[in-house]
Parts: structure tokens; sequence; C-alpha cells
């Protein structure tokens, strides 16, 4: 902490920085500095779409509108106003979406102590009960840049089939919905076919960074939140963007780029305890997806606090967040990062979008496509249409069968010692959860257990979610990886209607989608299937305490 502390801050509209310059000066060379001669910030702030390539140029010119969409959003406030006074007996707020629809609102409510319901899961218990929750005072917001996002599409048709079940009128249930999409989406044709509200988005903006656009503020609004308040903290902190110096979102993307140009390309990203609840999350997508190509990248740690085991490592830049400081208060929340950053929400993300894009200029990418998301969708749209691959466990212990390739281990004690073992000194474990988030929390405790287990990083993520964050760098990032993806049975399925299959067998075309996936690079894959989800967790967590024995 020491030298976080004795080095320089560097801050601007409420939000610092502690530590980059440390970063930077372990490189050979300063990184801050060729930013800097390169009119990096300048350029960046003019939206110069030729920093990262020829090859990039076409795809930037039409996605730096984050640049500066915080000041076009404030067009918005006015009809989003009208829209919670219009909707005042609608007090149960649930937001439709997936990854960048779905992320910066989830953090904006968490954060203002707002309540708001997510609903970025296939997983037809979770499906299920939310639609038991409140239907009759229920406002579905489905976010959707491009319109067609299997899993939006889906959470929709259950929603209208549930208000018509409930006895609406058609009229009735399109007043239960509010769309944002892109001017033109084919979600925006269906709105004015249901009667919906369509609050368009700025089509300059990916979805990824989209935080600051209808996207993050439709929800987050109709859920009590006073986003103006987020637009002012971006504007202040926009105003610094274009300079070399006393610039923090300059200081954190070059110490982003120059620890992964040396060595350190995974981030462990932590809360302080300061204020600002699930900002890892957002970020994880934020840089996961647009560095994780070309077999490069920095990969997002989603770590839960700065105690837990995966923060630190030889290769880990160790980076925690957080609100305001207050008066003698050190940054970091009791532990020894590499980075702190801290600051207002609005600033964050903004700060967070700046440094991410400049991270691509250190490492030479894109960052603003996603070429390999594509990928475990197509497999999905297949499996769909001509049914699942037949497969034959490997083992079944209790409540678990296992599914590993040939020449792994038979039980599971043993299948898991082969899946740590096999992590080299650079690898990561990534484990992905088809399973009900809220239902199924306890299986979030195998991250931890992991790390701790491997002494190597080792992520968490929900299946689909994870789909439109990690899954783009798991396969278009550093091949090193390896994976353990969980599925579970389904009790009582839940069709999707006016679609030829049920939301049970969507998430299992998704799980056997993304493992034809991540097969294909030859990376180690076990897959383990609870039979019964509470014995199988239970069952899960005891054998993974057990590896450190």
């Amino acid at each position: 902490m020491s030298d976080l502390l004795a080095g320089p801050v560097e801050a601007a509209a409420g939000l610092a920085v502690y530590g980059a310059d440390a970063v930077d000066k372990a490189a050979p060379a300063s990184t801050r500095d060729a930013l800097a001669a390169n009119d990096v910030p300048g350029r960046l702030a003019r939206k110069d779409p030729t920093l990262w390539g020829p090859d990039a140029e076409a795809e930037a010119k039409i996605r730096l509108g984050w640049v500066d969409t915080h000041r076009r959003s404030r067009e918005l406030l006015h009809q989003l106003a009208e829209l919670k006074a219009e909707l005042v007996d609608l007090d149960h707020v649930v937001l439709a979406g997936m990854g960048g629809s779905s992320l910066a609102p989830e953090v904006i409510a968490r954060t203002l102590g707002k309540p708001l319901t997510v609903l970025d899961t296939t997983d037809p218990g979770q499906v299920r009960a939310a639609l038991a929750d409140r239907l009759e005072r229920t406002v579905v917001v489905v976010s959707s840049k491009s319109g067609s996002t299997v899993e939006t599409d889906s959470h929709r048709r259950a929603y209208w089939q549930a208000f018509l079940d409930a006895g609406m009128t058609e009229a009735e249930a399109g007043r239960h919905f509010v769309v944002v999409t892109d001017p033109g989406s084919p979600l925006e044709a269906t709105a004015v076919e249901m009667g919906a509200v369509t609050v368009l988005a700025d089509p300059t903006v990916g979805g990824r960074y989209s935080a600051l656009t209808a996207f993050g503020l439709v929800p987050s609004a109709l859920a009590g939140v006073e986003v103006v308040e987020l637009l002012d903290q971006a504007d202040a902190l926009a105003e610094v963007l274009g300079r070399d110096r006393d610039n923090p979102g300059l200081a954190l993307g070059a110490a982003l780029g120059a620890a992964a140009t040396t060595g350190r390309d995974k981030i462990a990203l932590i809360s302080d305890g300061t204020g600002i609840d699930g900002l890892g999350d957002w970020a994880e997508q934020l840089i996961a997806e647009s560095t994780g190509k070309a077999g490069v990248g920095i990969l997002p740690v989603v770590v839960e606090s700065p105690q837990s085991p995966g923060a630190t490592g030889p290769d880990v830049l160790t980076v925690t967040y957080g609100g305001a400081l207050t008066t003698g208060d050190v940054p970091g929340g009791g532990s020894s990062p590499d980075l702190a950053v801290n600051g207002p929400l609005g600033a964050q993300f903004l700060a967070w979008e700046y440094a991410t894009a400049v991270a691509g200029v250190v490492l030479g990418i894109d960052p603003f496509d996603q070429p390999n998301v594509t990928e475990s969708k197509e497999n999905t749209e297949k499996i769909l249409a001509s049914g699942p691959p037949a497969e034959t466990p490997s083992f079944t212990e209790g409540a678990i069968e296992g599914y590993a390739p040939a020449g792994a281990p038979g039980d599971l004690a043993g299948v898991l010692r082969w899946l740590v073992d096999g992590l080299g000194d650079d690898g990561y474990l990534a484990v992905m959860a088809y399973l009900d988030r809220l239902a199924d929390a306890d299986a979030a405790r195998l991250r931890p257990l992991l790390a701790g287990a491997t002494g190597r990083p080792v992520t968490f993520g929900w299946g689909p979610r994870f789909l439109h964050s990690t899954g783009q760098y798991h396969k278009g990032g550093p091949q090193v990886g390896s994976y353990l993806q969980l599925t579970g049975a389904v009790d009582v399925d839940l069709p999707v209607p006016g679609r030829p299959y049920t939301f049970g067998e969507l998430q299992a075309a998704q799980a056997a989608g993304d493992r034809q996936a991540l097969a294909g690079r030859q990376r180690p894959l076990l897959r383990l299937h609870l039979t019964d989800r509470s014995a199988g967790i239970v069952q899960l967590l005891d054998a993974v305490g057990a590896l450190r024995a």
C-alpha cells in the first residue's frame, strides 16, 4: 500500500486513480509517454477512428459515440420523467436484456439502492419465478440493440403471454412494456405492433459502451434513479479526457495496457466497499469483449472481496474500485492493490470505457468488434433445429453426471484434480454455470474455492449471461483457458410462446453450442450435470474443498 500512496494520484471531476504511475514505470518504456506522444488523448476526444489501425477504422467510425453520448442523453430526461409519471402504478421494474443492455442498469440500481429485477437468463426456473412476481404491477423494459437477441425475445414473448393469461387485453398488456432498441431494428417494429412505448438508443454506441445511453438510463429511471446525476458526473470528467496530464482515464488505460504487455494480462476487479456495488460485473464484459481477440487480451476476474483468493498473482494486476473516500480512508479497502479507482459512478463508467479504448491502442486490437460472439450463437441455432447431440456420461456419482474427454479420470475427485492440474503457469479456469443464479446461487462459491486450490485466476459466469462478456475472450483471447461447465436438470420446463422450443431446451442448446465452440480449440473442458441441483451443488462444493486437503 505504501507504493500506492507514495506515488502521484491522477484525479479530476471527483475521480481518482492511485498507483498508475508505478505500473507504468515498471514497464521497460513508458506506455503513458508513448500514448501522449501519439496524441492519443486528443485524438480519442476528437473521435479519431484511425487510432486502432486500418482494419478497425470502419467499425470505429460508427462506434465512437460513447465519447460524448452522455450529452445527447440529456434529450431523454423529459421523456423519462413523463414515462415514469405515466407508469407510476407499475412499480415492479423488470429488465429483459443481455450483456451491455443489462449490466450497467444492474450496477446503477444496486449502487443507488433502487429495486430492479434483471432477467438475463434462459433458465426456466428463474424465468418462471420472475413471471410469478407482482405481475399486475410489472413494467417490462425489453432492451436489445440489434432487436434480435434470442434471450430477450423469449422473455418478451413469455411476459406477453403471461399478461394475456392474467386476463389483460392486448392493449392493456402493451402498456406494461417499454422497448429500448436502435432505430430501425426489428424490435422497433414489434413494439409498434404491441402498442408499447419505444425509446430509441444512440446508434453510434456499441452495447458494452452503452451505460450512459437509453440502455442504462431507461430502466434505472423507472426504478427511481435520478439519472441526471450520472450524466453530470460523466460530463465533468469528459472535460479532461483530451489532456495528456491530470487525466485519470488516460492513467487507467495506460496502466492496463502497460501491465498487459509486460506479463500481467489478468486483472482482478474488487470492490473496496466504499459505495459502488457490482461495477466489476459491468467492467468484466467491457474489458473481456473489447480486448479478448486475435489471440491477445486482458482477462478480467471479478473477486468477491479484497481478502478472497485469486486477487493476486505474478500475472495479475490487482485493481480495487469504489466511491468517494472519506477523510483518512486508504484506497484499496484494506488490501494492497496495484491500482485503486475511486469516484462517482457516472465518471467511473466513462473512465473505464475510455481506459479500455486506450488499452486497445496499446494492444493493437479493435476494441469495438466481437468476432467470436456469434460462434456459440450459431451452434445454438443448429442444435435447436436438429436436436441436441447424443452424449453418454463418463461417470455418475451421487447427483452429478460427469462428461469428460477420453483419457480423463472416471470419478469426480480424479477429474477435478485432472482439470486443475492442467492449468499452466499462464492459464486460467473459467466456471460456466448454466443454472438459476438466484435459486442456485451457492454455485458461485466454487470460484474462491477453486482459486484457493489452484493458485491461478478463476472466473465465474452464469450462462448464457457470460456469453455476452467473457465468452468472447474464451474463444478469441489467448488460448490458455480450462473450462468447467455446469448444467442442471429441469424439473418444470416453460414453453417459449410462438417458438418450437422451451426455455429448458434453449438453455441446454446454448450450453451445448458453447461446448462445441470451446472443444474446437483443444482446451481442457469438463461438463458436470447436476441431476438434483441442490444436492449436486453441495456435493461439488465438498469435492472442490477436498482438493485443498
